[in-house]
């Protein structure tokens, strides 16, 4: 589910992928705009608040915390009476006006959070809703033309309140006839993937996070959901007829990019060659979705032994990031390269109200091999995009922060 979003001239470039909103910036020791009690993470929240704060959330459930009041009721502060969440806005007491930016990934990653309230996920989702495009997909903002991260964290907004994507049209065109516009054949470059959006001319290029944000759109929707089973995937590819094909093929493509070092790497244009640990925590939540465990293992292995310094410096969205990635591949998120990531969440922001005690998983004998694990993996230098990414949608989305989300091949 990484994340940042951007400004409203970035917010309409297309970007990588997933659920959150269209732009980054990164997180500042001396943020310009004021954190709010309740919220998690001490990172200027102008451009990602809504969505660290439910990544984050979302995580705790998961794993059994009982988040804090305060950080409920902020979330819940957040949305307009018309139902959309913005990125973030300052002032909740006063009524939400044409300047305020509210987006689809921050509404439907939101909703997914908030589960449980009826009255804020019902309005939610009729946002959602009226802002439909034809083709049946979701677009960053409304009117922006649909793109694989938004309408990915979108379908994980009706999944997770039971809503079938099926009965979800607009104009005779579901949720997974947009996507399967965005899948690319089996021949060529990035053969089995899926592009953000069309090029200028009507090109799809392979993009790496937007592909992890369908496959995961097509096979449940919801990362925290994510737990290993068994092994039956195919790396083959085959005419996508379907989503759940062109997820598959989606699939084998995440596979063959991560390579035999089990991560992805950045495309940010310009930047030198580096691990990206966002989109290689998404892509694991994807390819343990599509029955591509002991891939999805390896990384989260790698991520294990190479990723906590980057979401140490990233902040809450990164740590649920890893939440997820772990799950997915079967590993303890308490024991996570030595580290329980709970805890390290949890003390990003206010107090649980409640945290269960971790399990024998957890155990000093369990972290001893994990640390053993790790070492015998290696490691790298540490990385941490800051650029500008356009998020998109959890897209996860799935998720949805921790990450910039850029255009990537």
């Amino acid at each position: 589910m990484n994340v940042r979003r951007s400004a409203a001239a970035l917010a309409a470039t297309a970007v990588l992928a997933t659920a959150a909103p269209a732009v980054a910036a990164s997180p500042s020791p001396s943020p310009s705009t004021a954190v709010p009690d309740g919220l998690y993470g001490s990172a200027d929240p102008t451009y990602d608040g809504v969505w660290r704060q439910s990544l984050t959330l979302l995580a705790q459930r998961e794993q059994g915390v009982e988040p804090a009041a305060t950080a409920v009721d902020w979330l819940v502060g957040q949305q307009c009476a018309n139902g959309a969440f913005p990125a973030f806005r300052a002032d909740p007491a006063q009524a939400c006006d044409a300047k305020v930016m509210v987006d689809t990934n921050s509404t439907a990653v939101a909703a997914q959070a908030l589960a449980g309230n009826d009255k804020a996920v019902s309005k939610a989702l009729a946002w959602l809703r009226s802002v439909q495009n034809t083709d049946g997909g979701w677009g960053y903002t409304e009117g922006g033309a649909s793109d694989a991260n938004s309408t990915s964290v979108v379908i994980g907004a009706f999944r997770s309140a039971g809503r079938s994507v099926t009965e979800v049209e607009k104009d005779g065109h579901t949720p997974s006839d947009a996507l399967l516009e965005l899948a690319l054949p089996c021949t060529g470059d990035g053969a089995g993937a899926f592009a953000y959006q069309p090029g200028k001319k009507g090109e799809l290029t392979a993009n790496a996070d937007a592909t992890a944000a369908a496959v995961l759109s097509a096979f449940g929707g919801q990362p925290g959901a994510v737990v290993p089973g068994a092994d039956q995937a195919s790396t083959s590819c085959a005419k996508p007829g379907d989503l759940t094909r062109a997820a598959r093929n989606g699939a084998a493509y995440l596979v063959g990019a991560m390579g035999e070092d089990a991560h992805l790497m950045s495309a940010l244009p310009g930047s030198e060659d580096q691990p990206d640990f966002g989109n290689t925590a998404d892509a694991v939540v994807a390819l343990s979705a599509a029955g591509f465990t002991s891939e999805a293992a390896a990384s989260a292995r790698w991520l294990a032994a190479n990723s906590l310094e980057w979401a140490g410096q990233s902040g809450p969205a990164a740590y649920a990031q890893l939440v997820f990635a772990a799950r997915a591949a079967g590993l303890d998120p308490r024991a996570f390269g030595g580290e329980d990531l709970i805890a390290l969440l949890d003390a990003t922001g206010p107090k649980p109200a409640s945290v269960p005690a971790a399990k024998g998983t957890g155990a000093a004998g369990d972290k001893e091999k994990d640390k053993k694990e790790d070492e015998d993996g290696g490691g790298v230098g540490v990385w941490w995009i800051v650029g500008v990414g356009l998020v998109g949608g959890i897209g996860i989305g799935f998720l949805l922060s921790g990450r910039t989300r850029k255009r990537q091949p």
